[in-house]
């Protein structure tokens, strides 16, 4: 594998130790080794149990939507599908690193709002998404190495962009970790019985994580499910009626919803896909960093036109588009296993469960607050990354402005009360809602305004070469 640049290498070493260091530490299976078929199923399964947002997206719009049992199985067939097709690109095809692609809670919460307003339905959010889509993916396009996109990311690929964008994109994510652990007031295990089997769950993983050895560290994630949904059942009866009663085979459909395209909701999209690409980015450094991994911004391009690709799919049959997955990377450092072919199985497995809604059903019975539990920790390790990786940014009242401000819109917006919320315009509110969209739009303009990227953005790309 290529060495890292030594200019990276400098600017981490006051810090970190280097990065061929901290691979060998982190992990025991590299980016490009090969894995024995029974750990290729198992670290592919339990990616798939670690992608909480999977379980919870398609339900959720579904409900909120008053759509039937069927088209909500729909949903989570299409999601699962496509959501696999783009893990495939990105671990063996495109930009050949262990990312997940999962379902973007950006796009999710937009499908939500956009298509509840007057005049709109689901497939007008849906048909709107799609256009957005389709001039996003224009725009990714490799044309000699390089896109438009990739040119723009380019000069945005710094320590604190990266580090921020990370922590802006768990706090995003954040929303179904320990509130899905906790419950509603109204769910069966509220409180006392969520909590102990989201504790049993996290315990489990902690402890094999720790201390299960390299051999059975890989499975720490499915042990974790494991004991946390027998404890949970072992006092509330989970219910197998919506695996016998759910279709066995599904085909994806063009414009399941209808078809509808509104200027200002392609506006909308357009704009959750900028922060979700900067979030991405700043992913596959932080997984590149880790697996000793070269990261060109040719590599980088084909990448996100790969994403892309998943945001137009998920337009017209009726998924949700895609980003990296946290809860997935922070996988990579807990089973110390950084193999693209896991994520490969992943992707593969998906694909199946997509096509199968038994399967999705089956994985659905998980019960939700042990899903959340785990991904508590797993959300809370790149988090914790994220600042690791601030902590290259050289301090100054230009970063502390950007990086300040930036996230304290992110947490503010979150915690504005439903109320007062609910008098903003919808456009508004949306930017308000979503920390990776209020908090990465403020920190792309500040930074820019301010120049607070532009020594280490400097840097970054004669490491690069380019």
């Amino acid at each position: 594998m290529a060495p890292q640049s030594s200019v990276i290498q400098e600017i981490a070493a006051p810090v970190l130790p280097t990065v061929g260091a901290l691979n060998k530490q982190m992990f025991d299976v590299g980016v490009n080794d090969p894995l024995p078929p029974t750990q290729f199923l198992i670290l592919g399964l339990q990616n798939v149990f670690g992608m909480t947002g999977m379980f919870v997206f398609p339900g959720i719009l579904g409900r909120a939507y008053g759509l039937p049992a069927e088209q909500i199985a729909y949903l989570y067939g299409v999601t699962f599908m496509v959501c696999g097709l783009i893990t495939i690109f990105q671990s063996v095809l495109l930009l050949r690193l262990p990312i997940i692609q999962g379902p973007y809670a950006g796009t999710f919460a937009a499908l939500l709002s956009t298509g509840h307003l007057p005049g709109a339905n689901l497939g007008t959010a849906f048909g709107s998404l799609c256009v957005a889509s389709l001039i996003f993916c224009a725009l990714t396009i490799p044309i000699r190495g390089m896109s438009v996109i990739g040119l723009f990311v380019r000069h945005l690929r710094s320590p604190l962009l990266s580090g921020m964008m990370v922590l802006l994109t768990t706090i995003q994510v954040s929303t179904v970790a320990f509130p899905g652990w906790l419950g509603l007031r109204t769910s069966p295990g509220f409180p006392v019985l969520n909590l102990a089997a989201g504790a049993m769950a996290l315990a489990t993983l902690i402890v094999v994580m720790l201390w299960g050895g390299s051999k059975f560290r890989r499975g720490a994630v499915l042990a974790g499910l494991a004991v946390g949904t027998l404890f949970y059942a072992a006092v509330q009866h989970i219910s197998f009626s919506a695996v016998v009663n759910a279709p066995l085979l599904i085909a994806p459909e063009w414009f399941p919803f209808g078809f509808g395209v509104r200027a200002d909701f392609v506006l909308v999209f357009l704009l959750t896909l900028i922060p979700a690409t900067l979030a991405t980015v700043a992913l596959y450094q932080m997984v590149a960093d880790w697996g000793n991994e070269p990261l060109p911004s040719n590599r980088i391009s084909e990448g996100l036109f790969a994403m892309s690709v998943g945001a137009v799919l998920a337009g017209i049959t009726g998924g949700v588009s895609t980003m990296a997955y946290p809860d997935c990377i922070g996988m990579l450092r807990s089973t110390r296993v950084c193999s693209r072919y896991a994520t490969l199985a992943a992707g593969l497995i998906l694909i199946l469960l997509g096509s199968c809604i038994k399967f999705d059903m089956l994985l659905v019975i998980v019960p939700l607050p042990v899903l959340s539990a785990s991904a508590t920790l797993l959300f809370g390790i790149v988090f914790m990354h994220g600042l690791q990786m601030l902590s290259r940014v050289e301090w100054n009242e230009r970063t502390l402005i950007s990086g300040g401000l930036a996230l304290l819109i992110a947490l503010g917006g979150i915690l504005v009360s439903a109320d007062t919320m609910q008098t903003l315009p919808f456009f508004a509110r949306l930017l308000m809602e979503q920390p990776i969209i209020s908090g990465g739009l403020t920190l792309i303009i500040l930074s820019a305004l301010l120049g607070a990227t532009a020594p280490v953005a400097n840097a970054g790309a004669e490491a690069t070469g380019h």
